[in-house]
């Protein structure tokens, strides 16, 4: 029988209360809490905390503070990854990102959500679905990706954009929800 943990990963239905999804969650937390409080200016240290973090990351990377995620572990950073102040990301489900990616301020990445079912939902389970983030991405403030979302090389997602559905290489999306404004060379 499957644990929680491994539902979760998985995209299955699962208990978020249960005690070691409550355990690794404080965990990050404790880490993620260490990280914004660190110094802006000790570079080691913010990195030896983001690697300990992270499920796994390139050589070079900077996160602004406040960053905030659920357990960290899920999250996949490529070389020379950079996010600016208030980005959140929710990893209950992997989330990928490639290689030379910025995002600006306040960018959240959500892989948790809730079975539309009202009966479902109040039984407080839920489920994950992976995102997925090429390379050469960079994504504008207070834009949101959904769970399940898979981003292809070279985007730019705009500023405020809600992307609720894949997107191609190449390409400029914006809007609520996200579309295609330009194709890119």
């Amino acid at each position: 029988m499957k644990t929680e943990k491994e539902k979760m990963i998985d995209g299955e239905l699962y208990f978020p209360a249960d005690q070691e999804l409550v355990k690794d969650r404080e965990s990050a937390r404790r880490l993620v809490r260490l990280f914004n409080n660190t110094d802006e200016t000790d570079y080691e240290k913010r990195t030896k905390l983001l690697k300990e973090l992270l499920g796994s990351t390139g050589e070079r990377l900077y996160l602004e503070s406040n960053f905030r995620c659920d357990y960290g572990y899920n999250i996949h950073v490529g070389e020379n990854f950079y996010a600016n102040f208030d980005c959140t990301l929710l990893d209950g489900g992997r989330i990928t990102i490639g290689k030379n990616c910025m995002m600006a301020p306040g960018v959240h990445i959500y892989t948790n959500t809730h079975p539309v079912n009202a009966e479902q939902r109040i039984t407080e389970v839920e489920y994950t679905k992976p995102v997925t983030i090429g390379d050469n991405v960079w994504i504008g403030g207070r834009a949101v990706i959904n769970p399940g979302v898979t981003i292809g090389h070279n985007v730019v997602i705009a500023s405020g954009a809600v992307v609720i559905k894949n997107v191609p290489d190449n390409v400029v999306v914006g809007g609520n929800p996200a579309k295609i404004i330009k194709k890119l060379d």
